[in-house]
């Protein structure tokens, strides 16, 4: 089942929008617009480009450790960033 864009109003009264996956869980907040009609462009926007997005790991070593005993239901396996192919052989 897929996940669902909600729409909705942020304390400053501005537009944003969540992707929630089918259990409930946030995946996703956007930033703020200043309506539906611009916020509902950006959610087009990251449904053509979010299947074929690739993965640019910026966060230090060091962290991959400690979230690896708390893995979400959502849990994207790490990669290495070596010679490996786009498929992880060697």
């Amino acid at each position: 089942m897929a996940g669902t864009f909600e729409l909705f109003a942020d304390e400053d009264s501005r537009i944003r929008f969540r992707l929630v996956a089918p259990d409930g869980t946030v995946l996703a907040v956007s930033g703020q617009y200043p309506d539906k009609y611009q916020a509902a462009a950006a959610i087009r926007d990251v449904r053509e480009c979010a299947g074929t997005g690739l993965i640019s790991d910026l966060a230090p070593a060091a962290a991959l450790a400690r979230v690896g005993a708390q893995r979400s239901p959502h849990h994207v396996r790490p990669y290495s960033t070596g010679t490996a192919n786009s498929r992880g052989a060697a």
